[in-house]
């Protein structure tokens, strides 16, 4: 099968990591090539490390990279599916869908892997709304083994049986989900992470306090604010603001101290700075500075 992934960040290299080992022929679209190129090292590193641990022979690494093919420039891209996995940001999404539905076969299936964004809105910016659907991998995709699969208000059964079949091949559990802001996953977990970093704003304890509460009363395998700067702060406010818009509740209603955070480009670690400092070579609590918290009492939710 050939397998189109539009977008060559941690995510979309995860995505051609996977496809690869399944025997697909990837091709790896980005806005620059030097994108590409980080999202190919990528891939050889996960490889490398699976080597080492005896996971995978060199010969077994070489076929797996050989799978994978460099396509910086929009072109009549002959795939079976597409799968974007840009930033999550309606407006780029939306540009992408048009592109694809433009480069591909009209029988090409597209596939999303937003993590909040309608399907049906996606869809119906194309000529083929029947055959967009949401695949919804988790971080780092190499290792989780969850797709959600989102049906959009047009997707048929056959493009659902398409994706479906792809992330079983992949080694992936697929899960059905309706079209949905945050779908199953994210309508529970953002708000969560948020309303860690509210408790972080408001003073209730510090963030190696929330995050130790969590992690030994819970039993959860990594604190809410240390997750919150794995999934990146930004995306983490991208989805809480589409859930905030797609239901018109105050729950959803983003910690302004998340905004604060985004806006000077702390986005936790793939910017080396957000709840905690990941510039070291192991992590640590970063101090709020002066001003970004405030105790509970001149909180003002």
């Amino acid at each position: 099968m050939r397998i189109l992934v539009v977008g060559a960040g941690q995510m979309g290299a995860g995505i051609a990591q996977v496809a690869a080992q399944a025997g697909d022929e990837v091709l790896l679209h980005d806005v620059e090539q030097r994108f590409i190129d980080r999202g190919f090292r990528t891939i050889e590193k996960n490889l490398d490390r699976a080597v080492e641990k005896g996971r995978m022979s060199e010969e077994q690494r070489g076929k797996v990279l050989a799978h994978v093919d460099a396509r910086p420039r929009w072109d009549d891209f002959d795939v079976d599916v597409a799968i974007e996995a840009a930033t999550e940001n309606l407006e780029i999404k939306l540009d992408l869908f048009r592109r694809m539905d433009e480069n591909t076969p009209p029988t090409s299936v597209l596939a999303s892997n937003t993590s909040s964004i309608s399907i049906t809105r996606l869809g119906a910016v194309t000529s083929r709304a029947e055959r967009v659907i949401g695949m919804h991998f988790f971080n780092p995709v190499p290792v989780m083994r969850l797709v959600e699969l989102i049906r959009g208000l047009a997707t048929s059964q056959q493009t659902f049986e398409t994706a479906r079949e792809l992330a079983v091949r992949y080694g992936k559990t697929p899960v059905a989900a309706n079209d949905f802001p945050g779908f199953i996953s994210n309508r529970i977990l953002c708000p969560m992470l948020n309303e860690a970093v509210y408790a972080l704003y408001e003073g209730v304890g510090t963030v190696d306090a929330i995050d130790a509460v969590m992690k030994l009363g819970m039993n959860h395998p990594m604190g809410p604010l240390e997750l919150a700067d794995f999934v990146g702060l930004d995306t983490l406010l991208a989805i809480m603001d589409v859930l905030y818009e797609g239901y018109s509740d105050s729950k959803y209603r983003a910690c302004p101290l998340l905004r604060k955070y985004v806006a000077a480009g702390w986005l936790g670690r793939k910017s080396g700075r957000g709840f905690y400092d990941w510039s070291g070579g192991t992590i640590k609590a970063a101090a709020p500075p002066d001003g970004a918290t405030q105790t509970v009492a001149a909180a003002a939710r």
